[in-house]
């Protein structure tokens, strides 16, 4: 049953994530941007409340609670998805117009998004190995980003040249890499299950990285009153939500 589950959204995750986005390219640029922000903010919330609520103390409690081992596996989980960023280019800005990219920026963006999303998979996998009701809520989180991320992916892809039957084309097959990551990550920790703790904490590291680092910025784009309360509240309602997958499942220690 913990396998279903972790195909299921795995599949979410990443061909309904993209799904999800290829829609969007059909509304307006207009309707694009205003529910892109609203996603961005909401999954801002679910990821730090994804992180801090559940990875974090899942692995410090799987680990016999040596909190200081998780904590420096997270900050050195940080540090690394900096330098991967920075190798890569792993941070696909949503504005097709940023400075890296161009007609060269379709293949780096589709190695990046595989990357990612074998990344997710191995989240996906640890994190309902962990708790059912764990794995649901980070799998939620993950979609609830995928798809902005996703919609600024096709933008990038189209604007190096790309048609749009060619752009889902190719983020599927790259976003497809979160299955068989998931399927594989599923049969390697269920068997050696001490490493589960320490990719709880690396997950919660890509998240509270994600967040911080790709998403927040993102958000400060919109100055005013107005926009910063709609955004508060919006990744509120995401750590709501969130909080309210875990009251659900009983979860807790």
């Amino acid at each position: 049953m913990t396998l279903t589950w972790i195909i299921l959204f795995s599949i979410l995750g990443s061909i309904g994530a993209i799904t999800a986005a290829a829609g969007f390219i059909l509304l307006s640029e207009r309707r694009q941007k205003s529910i892109i922000s609203i996603l961005i903010a909401f999954a801002t919330g679910t990821l730090l409340t994804a992180a801090f609520y559940s990875l974090i103390p899942e692995a410090i409690h799987l680990t016999g609670h040596q909190s200081h081992n998780v904590m420096l596996v997270v900050i050195g989980g940080i540090l690394f998805f900096f330098l991967l960023e920075k190798i890569i280019i792993w941070r696909n800005c949503s504005e097709p117009s940023c400075d890296i990219h161009g007609e060269a920026a379709g293949p780096i963006v589709l190695i990046g998004d595989a990357l990612h999303n074998f990344t997710d998979g191995i989240v996906i996998a640890a994190a309902f190995l962990t708790n059912i009701m764990v794995g649901i809520a980070v799998g939620f989180a993950i979609i609830a980003h995928e798809i902005p991320q996703e919609t600024g992916d096709f933008g990038i892809l189209i604007h190096s040249g790309m048609s749009k039957k060619k752009s889902y084309v190719a983020n599927a097959i790259s976003s497809a890499t979160t299955i068989p990551s998931a399927i594989l990550s599923y049969f390697i920790l269920g068997n050696i299950q001490i490493f589960v703790p320490y990719v709880l904490a690396i997950s919660a590291a890509s998240f509270i990285y994600i967040a911080l680092s790709d998403l927040t910025p993102e958000l400060h784009q919109k100055l005013g009153i107005k926009h910063t309360i709609r955004q508060l509240v919006l990744i509120i309602l995401g750590v709501l939500t969130l909080l309210l997958i875990f009251n659900l499942g009983g979860h807790g220690h």
